[in-house]
């Protein structure tokens, strides 16, 4: 019994660690943030490589979902009567949960891995270590640039996965199924509200991207030197994101939309 509390105790302590860790690292970019923004040069290039270059699996991702999501709601409205409804549940559905925590999946998937294994593949390179004996600071020079990359192209593109989603629910609801085009239309410009709404799902983009950015610059930057610990890394980059993702998706819920 008393081995298990040690080997429990010790493996909190190693826990608590890592998280006093990554804690210090992300203070470390944030501060890095600013002499990075005197390169705009590398912001924008690394927004074109995580922000354009997910743009089709994003786009692809969320005219699917619309496709679905009229489908599904159409065939469980008209059973009530409802179906006049069917424009403001999807634009609601979309634009406050399954934009941003889908985009942040997505997101993590594709930008995060390819942030880890790219950095990761720096750090086995010793480019890294390079820097860091010419006086170059590689948090300023590598790791600031991508993590506003990050955050600037995490909520534009919940922007556009909501928008090609309720593009694509209007097409299947009204070319489709036949719902009123001015009623699937005017009962999202009346019921749904610009900044509870729409803000709401904003921010939470912004936290997922946030969250998903740093977790793949923390894996990629602390990997092993090896090629078995940039695989571990960029596997460990999409679990690890992901559960936050859907974890603060709750806690952002529950704290956005508790009161009417």
């Amino acid at each position: 019994m008393t081995a298990f509390l040690q080997r429990l105790g010790a493996q909190a302590l190693e826990q608590f660690r890592g998280w006093g860790h990554a804690a210090f690292f992300f203070l470390d970019v944030l501060r890095a943030v600013p002499a990075s923004l005197r390169r705009f040069d590398l912001v924008v290039a690394q927004i074109y490589a995580i922000g354009n270059r997910s743009l089709i699996i994003i786009l692809a991702s969320g005219l699917a979902v619309g496709f679905v999501l009229a489908l599904q709601m159409y065939y469980a409205l008209v059973t009530y009567g409802a179906a006049e409804s069917l424009g403001l549940i999807v634009n609601l559905a979309l634009v406050r949960e399954l934009g941003p925590v889908v985009t942040g999946l997505l997101f993590a998937g594709r930008a995060g891995t390819s942030l880890t294994a790219e950095i990761g593949l720096m750090k086995a390179g010793e480019q890294i270590d390079a820097m860091e004996l010419m006086a170059v600071d590689p948090k300023s020079r590598v790791l600031a640039p991508r993590f506003i990359g990050g955050i600037v192209s995490m909520p534009i593109l919940a922007i556009l996965f909501s928008a090609i989603g309720i593009l694509g629910a209007y097409v299947v609801a009204v070319l489709l199924i036949g719902v009123d085009a001015g009623n699937f239309w005017s009962i999202m410009q009346t019921k749904v509200d610009i900044w509870r709404d729409v803000g709401n799902g904003l921010v939470k983009a912004c936290v997922f991207g946030v969250i998903c950015t740093v977790v793949a610059l923390y894996q990629g930057f602390e990997t092993e030197a090896t090629p078995e610990g940039v695989a571990y890394a960029t596997t460990r980059t999409v679990v690890i994101s992901s559960l936050w993702v859907l974890g603060m998706d709750f806690v952002l819920t529950a704290l956005m939309f508790s009161t009417p």
